[in-house]
């Protein structure tokens, strides 16, 4: 038995749930989602108790695979309705910058060919069910960067948003420019040395 999916999991207040067969839905303050369970895993919803479990149809291969995966993901659901998820985005390096316009994230991350008069480096439209702030515009020095914050109740999409956004300027290992997560620590590498002919 997975010792996850055999845990029942609560519902946080003001969240509403209804489960038919298969297909799993929650509101809450964050929004809404709806999933649809795999056939191998049996899920039940106990409006007395506020709890929901997972069973599995039967011991085959792939019904253990999914047994902890659909309670993890039914609970990152009710998480994400009733709190949100977010990740926060740091870009170093001096002249780099963010701006959101409408839906659309502006970045600038020190390519060459930069569109003059016309755009930004980056021009990324933000997907529906995600939010974007920006807390801070421009980076200066090494030491004060600009930042954003991705936020959503689908931890899917404001993953995979940040990890999109993040992959456009990984942070170098000399300077540390770049865009990374807080707290993400960054490997530095010495530069090389010059040295004297010394004659």
């Amino acid at each position: 038995m997975s010792r996850v999916g055999k845990k029942p999991i609560p519902i946080p207040g003001g969240v509403t749930v209804k489960v038919a067969g298969s297909d799993v839905s929650v509101s809450g303050p964050k929004g809404s989602l709806a999933w649809r369970a795999p056939a191998t895993a049996k899920v039940s919803y106990d409006d007395g108790a506020k709890m929901i479990s997972v069973n599995r149809v039967n011991d085959a291969k792939q019904a253990r695979a999914n047994h902890g995966l659909t309670r993890a993901l039914i609970a990152n659901m009710l998480q994400g309705v009733a709190v949100g998820f977010e990740r926060r985005l740091q870009i170093f390096g001096t002249g780099y910058n963010c701006k959101l316009q409408g839906k659309t994230l502006h970045l600038n991350v020190g390519y060459s060919g930069r569109r003059r008069g016309i755009g930004s480096q980056f021009e990324l439209p933000v997907p529906n069910g995600v939010e974007v702030t920006v807390e801070k515009e421009a980076a200066r020095g090494d030491n004060e960067p600009a930042q954003f914050v991705i936020r959503g109740c689908d931890k899917q999409k404001v993953g995979q948003f940040a990890a999109e956004v993040r992959s456009l300027r990984r942070t170098e290992p000399y300077n540390g420019k770049g865009i990374r997560y807080e707290g993400e620590v960054i490997k530095r590498k010495q530069g090389k040395a010059l040295s004297g002919s010394g004659g």
